[in-house]
């Protein structure tokens, strides 16, 4: 999923973001950083902060992570 192949509204899960090697088939990340690096990021308000879809689903919106990447290529 690249930063073209996103949903124009919506939301995207932590693999969708940060890549995920072991799924079948890889995902390449939008965003390539650890898991870790990405939740302490978030903690520190540098990443966007995440919306709790369900008791064990948690999501990033879509203008969020676009938001990111046009600030990374800035």
């Amino acid at each position: 999923m690249s930063s073209n192949s996103l949903p124009e509204t919506g939301f995207v899960r932590l693999p969708n973001i940060i890549g995920d090697a072991k799924a079948d088939p890889p995902i390449k990340p939008l965003y390539p950083v650890s898991r870790s690096t990405w939740w302490a990021g978030v903690k520190s308000r540098r990443y966007p902060q995440p919306v709790k879809l369900g008791p064990r689903i948690t999501a990033w919106r879509v203008s969020d992570i676009r938001g990111l990447l046009e600030e990374q290529k800035a």
